[in-house]
């Protein structure tokens, strides 16, 4: 497994990223709540605070989630383009052997 990820063949990222995904999440949701509970105990009571809180809670895991997909795109793009590469190579060196 070191001999793996030291030399770069195992990406370690996408595993980095599903970490950043669940933090990203507890951060949004604690911040939400935090929201609407402040302006629900505010004196004169705020509804712009609630209503922030509100689409916190429900934008910030929403936006985490598009963002880490993202980063997962390009990853899965790298492992698709490595097959290609792999069975181009494979095929060359089958025509290689035919001739």
């Amino acid at each position: 497994m070191f001999k793996e990820i030291s030399s770069f063949d195992q990406m370690i990222t996408p595993m980095i990223i599903k970490i950043v995904f669940w933090i990203g999440v507890i951060v949004s949701v604690i911040a939400g709540l935090a929201l609407i509970l402040k302006g629900a105990n505010s004196y004169y009571g705020s509804g712009a605070e609630v209503f922030s809180g509100l689409l916190i809670l429900v934008l910030g895991p929403l936006t985490t989630r598009i963002y880490c997909e993202l980063l997962i795109v390009l990853f899965k793009m790298h492992e698709s383009l490595n097959e290609i590469r792999l069975k181009l190579a494979s095929a060359d060196s089958e025509e290689d052997i035919n001739y």
